[in-house]
């Protein structure tokens, strides 16, 4: 028999004999039935465990009416933004409106609002006073004490207080919304849950607090950004579920929050079950009519292997949600999937992804991890890999190979995550040349990030000197096959610690290796992160260093520019760029330059410059500056042809780089 999706409707409860669900689930994302999506995946679980829940996905929260869709719950309302958060779904770094929601039926923007989990919560509260709320979520989740709000430049309190509701459930929810559940089961009220690990509760009784750590306050916090400094390194401190304590921050001298230890690791088995549980793998029918939801896409043929991860990047989230303690699911989990995805009739051969936030990744980072925890005063990976570490791909080596080897299998990619400073302590090199030879298809993404080190030891990451080891033992392991493969680098500008001279190195560097990226991220300073925190307060919290911070909208244009420094469209940006790091030097048709001497604003206000279409690399312009046109096109063409497709880049070098096949990126 088919799976049945959960109930949507109090048509589905009538159908099923339900006269009333023990939870309703109210979630910012259309309804996918696949454990990917996370309100799906805790709904499943609350029904393996016996209890009744339906799925309210994207009520208009304009009306009162539609969050009535289900009826009373026995126990609880759930109320997550979905998959991402709100604020981040919707605008980008530069605060713009994003055009597409790739978890709403047709890619369709607009479906859910601001601050989603603030906005359902006081909905529901409004609707149904008496029902208990809990929030859970990533949104919820990075929120759950005070907090910097990038979007309104601002510190806010606690969700836990805006939204109303009774509790948050925080991190990756599956015990503690099992606790939950379980609790209310017994008799328990709401009032009562100030126990269960993973949970965010308030109360007015502060000598009620067994054993807690009082951050600063919170109106402390808000005015001090010291204080704010001090606050998230205490919260910093206390993730980890072996090590942490009860946590809690004062509001107005009298609510308290209070943040109990995060949920243990889930057990491989319990892992393993999650998968088991009875999805559809498909978006709900009522989404056909508009194209279904895109994001399945995404995930429709990529296994999940893997959560939590101990690489400790300062701008990831990952360490206040997920954690640093390794989970993995069994190889016989993972194959039983991927048979399953074979006989799907949209199958053709090929597995997307097999990993999580890192691909390679497969068990903690040492034994020590599963009995006393992370630890708490240093990284696993930087600033170089612990000697403590167990380095080994063997099992992530033996999965592959057994992925690759099933009947209707063609090609299994990795696309997660991959960390080439991990990857060069394994004195194996099989891994490497395994991936090179049957695990990507012309082109492999990796994270240098930057290649300053100031700015590359304010993010967490390696060294320069590691990638380029990297870039070497990638290049000769494909040299040797024969195979043309190219490494696709992100790269962020505007971090922390990042100024314009930084940006220039990072030019010129990506200048000297051909390499020209599509995309490039600007820092984006979302809650939960140590970036984040020196964004806002200009100090790092576990080091006390003061830090230089590009907050100028202007100024993060001018990194941006520089990193794609040969197109057109920058050229203004790239000009200004070098003339504040004074680096006029790189104007010019030298083997260094980024750009031609063509005139520009500041040659205009300073009188050298003549009509904006006064080009010097025109015929009219460079007799004007004494120089041959007819030599220089001749000089130009022994550069090198252009690469067919290719956006010119200025200083004639186009023609020293290969494009790889369908990308603006470089080989190196």
């Amino acid at each position: 028999m088919e799976n049945q999706f959960l109930p949507v409707s109090k048509k589905d409860l009538q159908e099923r004999g339900i006269s009333q669900l023990d939870f309703v689930y109210v979630s910012g994302d259309a309804y996918v039935d696949h454990p990917s999506f996370a309100p799906a995946l805790l709904c499943r679980l609350l029904e393996a465990h016996g209890y009744s829940v339906g799925i309210i996905a994207q009520p208009n929260w304009k009306d009162p009416e539609s969050v009535k869709a289900l009826g009373t719950p026995k126990y609880a309302f759930l109320v997550s933004s979905g998959n991402m958060d709100s604020m981040v779904n919707h605008y980008t770094v530069a605060k713009k409106h994003r055009r597409t929601d790739a978890y709403s039926p047709g890619g369709h923007m607009g479906l859910r609002p601001d601050r989603a989990v603030i906005v359902y919560s006081n909905l529901l509260r409004h609707v149904f006073p008496d029902v208990p709320i809990i929030i859970g979520g990533l949104e919820a989740s990075l929120r759950r004490l005070g907090h910097y709000d990038y979007w309104s430049d601002s510190v806010k309190r606690s969700i836990l207080l805006d939204s109303g509701a009774d509790l948050l459930s925080y991190g990756m929810g599956e015990h503690s919304l099992v606790e939950i559940a379980d609790s209310f089961a017994s008799g328990l009220r709401i009032q009562d849950l100030s126990f269960i690990r993973g949970t965010v509760y308030k109360t007015r009784h502060e000598e009620d607090i067994y054993e807690g750590v009082r951050l600063p306050d919170f109106e402390t916090v808000k005015a001090d950004k010291a204080a704010y400094t001090e606050s998230f390194r205490i919260q910093y401190e206390n993730t980890d579920p072996f090590q942490a304590k009860v946590i809690y921050e004062v509001y107005g001298g009298r609510t308290c929050v209070v943040q109990n230890p995060p949920s243990l690791p889930l057990t491989t088995q319990e892992f393993d079950d999650l998968y088991e549980l009875p999805f559809t793998y498909k978006w709900h029918p009522m989404y056909e009519a508009q194209g279904g939801i895109p994001a399945l896409q995404e995930v429709k043929f990529s296994i999940t292997s893997n959560r939590g991860c101990f690489g400790g990047c300062n701008f990831c989230s990952l360490n206040f949600h997920q954690g640093r303690i390794l989970q993995a699911r069994s190889h016989a989990s993972i194959i039983k999937e991927a048979k399953r995805m074979t006989k799907d009739p949209d199958f053709k051969g090929y597995i997307h992804d097999v990993g999580g936030p890192t691909a390679q990744f497969r068990e903690p980072a040492c034994d020590k991890q599963m009995t006393k925890g992370a630890c708490k005063n240093r990284q696993c990976l930087f600033p170089d890999v612990c000697p403590h570490m167990k380095v080994s791909h063997q099992d992530y080596l033996d999965l592959l190979r057994e992925l690759r080897s099933l009947p209707g299998v063609k090609k299994v990619f990795i696309r997660s995550g991959i960390r080439f400073d991990y990857l060069l302590k394994d004195k194996n090199t099989t891994f490497l040349d395994e991936l090179c030879r049957y695990h990507i298809s012309g082109q492999l993404r990796v994270a240098p990030e930057h290649i300053s080190d100031q700015v590359l030891k304010l993010m967490g990451k390696p060294k320069q000197e590691v990638y380029e080891q990297f870039t070497k033992e990638f290049d000769e392991i494909n040299a040797r096959s024969g195979k043309q493969q190219y490494l696709v680098p992100y790269l962020m500008s505007s971090h922390p610690g990042s100024t314009l001279e930084d940006a220039v190195e990072l030019a010129l560097y990506l200048k000297k290796h051909h390499l020209r990226p599509d995309q490039v991220q600007d820092f984006y300073p979302t809650p939960g992160t140590v970036s984040t925190c020196i964004y806002y307060t200009g100090i790092h919290p576990l080091t006390g260093e003061k830090v230089y911070v590009a907050k100028n909208p202007h100024e993060k244009a001018l990194q941006r520019a520089l990193v794609q420094y040969w197109m057109p469209d920058h050229y203004h940006l790239v000009r200004e760029a070098l003339h504040k790091a004074s680096r006029d030097d790189l104007v010019g048709y030298g083997p260094e330059c980024l750009v031609p001497p063509r005139p520009w604003k500041k040659d205009k206000e300073d009188g050298k410059g003549g009509h904006p279409r006064n080009h010097s690399n025109s015929r009219k312009g460079m007799a004007q500056q004494g120089r041959n046109p007819e030599k220089h096109k001749e000089a130009t063409s022994k550069k090198g042809k252009q690469s067919k497709g290719s956006t010119p880049m200025w200083g004639g070098q186009a023609g020293h780089a290969k494009f790889s096949k369908g990308s603006r990126q470089h080989k190196r």
